[in-house]
């Protein structure tokens, strides 16, 4: 394991490791219920976030799921539970649903999506960084089906990925989208093509590979140049007019970019023509 400042959460049912330097990978571990989140485990979540972006030496995060869902979305039985008893306050942190559906964060995270992406899954799947799905995933926000409602950020952000008409769809409906449509919808940056005789473990372990691979080109990168442009199309992407969010780009993160160390390997490694090596970001 590598070394950290402070030691990791041990989330009560996700398991945390770490297949490529400065990479964190997340795995759900409930398959039984389809990896469904409950009360404690959005605060374990929500804790795994906050370390990951509190340790310099990790600079992308990964969350999947073990067995076939990678997340079906709340724990319903809990729900209705304290429904039953009269609590209807939704036990979820200020970042949301498993932390990431109204995360801002600074790190990305990538979802590496192995199967079935529903409801609260795929509220978080809505707010990561970028997706990289099996060819046997399939999201869809069926909250409509069960007299409730996504508001764990979904909403509001699905709107500003797939457009108005399918993001009514996906809302209102409740069907099943296929990942071939979340791919041409915009929702899905690849698809992970997996034979159909492929174990559950097989499947997982394919698709856990490509986004490793993805998340290796963004962590081979500067880590404040990582930081500062996520926080760029975050800007945009959250309806700030471009012009405001270049402003406060500039004044909130382009100076400290200018006065740190890795700009100037960056450059240095460039006109060197050698491979930069990057310092751990103090942005």
């Amino acid at each position: 394991m590598p070394t950290f400042n402070n030691p990791p959460p041990v989330p009560q049912d996700s398991t945390l490791s770490y297949p490529a330097p400065h990479i964190l990978l997340v795995t759900l571990n409930r398959p039984k219920g389809l990896n469904c989140i409950d009360s404690q485990g959005h605060a374990d979540l929500h804790e795994v976030w906050e370390w990951l972006d509190s340790e310099p030496s990790l600079r992308v995060g990964i969350l999947t799921g073990t067995g076939r869902a990678f997340c079906a979305g709340a724990d319903l039985k809990e729900w209705n539970k304290n429904t039953n008893s009269g609590n209807t306050r939704r036990t979820q942190p200020a970042s949301g649903f498993g932390g990431l559906s109204r995360r801002k964060g600074r790190k990305p995270v990538l979802a590496a999506v192995n199967g079935l992406c529903f409801g609260g899954g795929s509220e978080m799947v809505i707010n990561c960084d970028m997706v990289i799905a099996s060819s046997r995933a399939v999201f869809g926000l069926p909250e409509v089906k069960r007299g409730v409602v996504a508001l764990a950020g979904a909403l509001t952000r699905i709107v500003r990925t797939v457009g108005k008409q399918r993001a009514m769809e996906m809302a209102l409906t409740g069907r099943n989208i296929s990942v071939e449509e979340a791919e041409r919808w915009g929702l899905v940056n690849e698809i992970v093509s997996v034979p159909a005789g492929a174990t559950e473990e097989e499947n997982s372990k394919k698709v856990v590979e490509r986004a490793v691979a993805v998340a290796g080109l963004i962590a081979a990168n500067s880590p404040d140049a990582v930081l500062v442009s996520r926080e760029g199309i975050k800007l945009g992407w959250e309806s700030v007019g471009a012009d405001e969010a270049t402003t406060m780009l500039n004044e909130t993160w382009v100076r400290r970019l200018y006065e740190g160390e890795n700009i100037k390997e960056g450059l240095n490694a460039f006109v060197e023509k050698r491979k930069p090596v990057w310092k751990d970001s103090k942005l």
